[in-house]
């Protein structure tokens, strides 16, 4: 089975790659590895909501809203190699979490990011991972996602 039809398989489809908000490219790739830019839930060309996760925004519609942004960064993937199949591991994934104060949760929000990549890949979709509270995303987005990984 593709990756794309595994994404299908799991109730979700691949966006398109959205343009970018600034000076910078959505994804580029060096050697066997592929580095996306910071990727927000884009649904559309517009963020599904606003704010810092832990007031505005709960727990839940973040990691929903990580999930979303790990699916953009496969499209920027897609564009930049070809074919999602040439992916032979997820090596790492940042995120970002933009959190009111008091909100410790930031590793159980990316877990929407991690869950999706582990099944849509299996074991090669295990990877390293950071998950960072910040004061402020780019356009009040609650949650900013990205992804490095391999291919051959």
């Amino acid at each position: 089975m593709s990756v794309a039809e595994r994404i299908r398989e799991l109730g979700f489809e691949l966006p398109a790659v959205g343009p970018p908000v600034a000076s910078y490219i959505p994804a580029v790739s060096s050697g066997r590895l592929v580095f996306t830019s910071g990727q927000l839930p884009m649904v559309d060309g517009a963020l599904p909501r606003t704010g810092k996760v832990g007031a505005e925004v709960s727990a839940d519609e973040a990691t929903a809203d990580a999930r979303q942004c790990a699916l953009n960064a496969l499209a920027a993937i897609d564009a930049e190699i070809g074919s999602l199949d040439r992916i032979t591991r997820i090596v790492k994934v940042v995120g970002f979490v933009a959190s009111a104060e008091g909100f410790h949760g930031q590793p159980g929000v990316i877990n929407g990011a991690s869950n999706l990549l582990g099944e849509i890949f299996g074991d090669a979709g295990r990877h390293a991972r950071s998950a960072v509270g910040v004061a402020e995303l780019p356009l009040g987005a609650p949650v900013e996602v990205e992804v490095i990984a391999e291919f051959a």
